[in-house]
């Protein structure tokens, strides 16, 4: 089970990674990009899926956490679906739209690292 939690971690960083890293990387010219949208799509399948181990096993489970960061991650995904469709249009992608894909990603990292259980 710990190899499992491990790789579905390490999936889960790499979804963040690539929210923030698109935004980062197109942060002059702002867009949603297809790595954004894919990582959506990761940090939320595999949140989900941690959410339901940490359920799962003996420790305590933070669902103020949770629920924080599933808020956050749905904004974020809802922000990111908006900007591909305007992408695959062939239309702008307005900068706010963009950088509320890149900066609640970023938002959602920092939840996750700063809000410490020191119970």
């Amino acid at each position: 089970m710990e190899v499992l939690t491990a790789i579905v971690v390490a999936i889960h960083i790499i979804s963040a990674a690539a929210i923030v890293g698109g935004w980062l990387a197109h942060f002059k010219n702002p867009t949603v990009t297809k790595s954004q949208w894919y990582g959506t799509w990761g940090m939320l399948a595999t949140g989900l899926l941690l959410a339901g181990l940490a359920e799962m096993g003996d420790g305590p489970v933070n669902h103020a956490k949770i629920g924080v960061k599933l808020v956050i991650g749905l904004c974020v995904f809802v922000t990111a679906l908006l900007g591909r469709r305007k992408e695959n249009k062939g239309e702008p992608v307005s900068t706010g739209l963009a950088h509320a894909t890149g900066g609640m990603g970023l938002v959602n990292i920092l939840v996750a690292v700063l809000w410490q259980d020191y119970s």
